[in-house]
């Protein structure tokens, strides 16, 4: 087992990959063409439409920010309240499973919360800036 514990920076750079390929993805459909139909759904959930644009930046930013591993911690605290904003508004009333079910919401949201409490890991620009990104040295 202690083979696994050595992967472990692997398996937190492929959930912030994972977590940031489909954030982006998701703000990039509504930025580039149906930022007017999102404004519109927002203001129906009882939202002012600014915050239209704040999903759509903490999807965006956030979303490029974990693919890079760079401020972590913060962009998956944005994105777990995003998540969390979803369910409880959008997805809550259709129940676990299907298209507009809370499922995929909530395994988004688990992400964003285990990268909130383990961040980027080694294999991220948060460790290389704090001086941990390289090869280690042995005294």
């Amino acid at each position: 087992m202690r083979f696994l514990d050595r992967l472990q920076p692997l398996g937190l750079l492929v959930m912030r990959l994972a977590l940031g390929a489909i954030m982006i993805a998701y703000g990039a459909q509504k930025a580039l063409g149906g930022m007017s139909a999102f404004v519109s759904i927002v203001k129906g959930f009882g939202f002012p439409w600014w915050m239209a644009y704040v999903a759509v930046v903490a999807e965006l930013g956030g979303g490029t920010l974990l693919v890079l591993g760079l401020l972590t911690r913060v962009a998956a605290l944005a994105l777990f309240v995003e998540m969390c904003v979803a369910i409880a508004k959008v997805t809550w009333p259709h129940g676990l499973r299907g298209p507009l079910g809370y499922g995929f919401p909530l395994a988004c949201a688990a992400l964003a919360f285990a990268l909130i409490f383990f961040g980027g890991g080694p294999i991220a620009l948060d460790a290389v800036m704090r001086g941990g990104g390289g090869p280690s040295k042995s005294k």
